[in-house]
């Protein structure tokens, strides 16, 4: 078992800290927040801290999951930062979506403190993060990952190592690149069934077995059908995530019409009020027929 400072404990940061805690680990926590801090410690134990370094004070692993890359400079290497208390042959492990620029950052000032950082997105959304079921792109030395992996297991069905610094968050870019258009094409399709007056749960039935299949669409094609979406991954967080992809996109040549489009497209979402609606609002920019 070992002790674990937890930083940042929203609807992901805190269930996973919650397996952890479960798992028997030693967990200090801090969150922006007091009153969540305090109220997570009230339900799984451990200890509350004013500020991350605090938190980081005798942790042998730090654990971050904050939202962009200002927080996350200021939770490492900020006045009151991680990084400030951490002792050499630490590790550091974040569950971020941020750039790949400042998971490189993290990883040169870490190294220079003697500090193993991991740059860890995962995906899987809330559900995920609840039931302990995430899947976990890595990105940093072997040695470093390897050692993640012994305490990410309690919250992860999936780990995998996938290159050095700042590989983790470019496959995490992968993975919004694919979703976006992905949901584009669920929600025209889905309208088109509308319109064909055909029967909504007979077509899931007979295309979700076959090669249109996605989680996607096992997931979100009855909610779409009924206009529900006040659950799940906020259209704020992908068009954050989108944004760090075409921004890396611009770096390395790639070439990103469809996820730019599709971008611009949640961007009249934002418009409607969706903004924290889930993704798969992206279906009320198309009009029933």
């Amino acid at each position: 078992m070992a002790r674990i400072a937890f930083i940042g404990l929203g609807i992901m940061g805190g269930p996973m800290a919650g397996h952890l805690a479960r798992a028997g680990h030693e967990l200090t926590v801090y969150n922006r927040s007091m009153g969540k801090a305090k109220s997570w410690a009230e339900a799984y134990g451990g200890q509350v801290a004013i500020s991350p370094a605090k938190a980081a004070e005798d942790a042998e692993i730090v654990i971050s999951c904050v939202g962009t890359d200002d927080d996350l400079a200021q939770i490492t290497l900020g006045r009151e930062g991680a990084f400030r208390a951490m002792e050499p042959g630490s590790l550091f492990i974040d569950h971020t979506t941020v750039s790949a620029r400042i998971a490189r950052q993290l990883s040169v000032e870490g190294e220079s403190l003697g500090i193993h950082s991991v740059d860890a997105p995962v995906s899987g959304g809330q559900a995920g993060a609840e039931s302990g079921r995430l899947s976990i792109m890595c990105g940093g030395s072997e040695p470093a990952v390897t050692a993640a992996k012994i305490v990410m297991q309690a919250y992860a069905a999936r780990i995998v190592h996938v290159g050095g610094a700042g590989a983790g968050q470019t496959t995490k870019m992968v993975n919004q690149i694919c979703i976006a258009s992905l949901i584009q094409g669920l929600s025209e399709a889905l309208r088109f069934a509308q319109a064909a007056e055909l029967d909504i749960d007979a077509v899931f039935e007979a295309i979700s077995g076959g090669a249109a299949q996605s989680w996607q669409m096992d997931h979100r094609w009855k909610t779409m059908a009924q206009d529900e979406f006040d659950f799940g991954f906020a259209v704020d967080w992908m068009r954050k995530d989108l944004g760090l992809a075409l921004e890396e996109a611009r770096a390395n040549g790639a070439t990103l019409p469809v996820t730019a489009l599709v971008d611009q497209y949640y961007a009249d979402v934002q418009a409607m009020g969706g903004q924290r609606q889930d993704t798969s609002a992206l279906v009320r920019r198309l009009t029933r027929a």
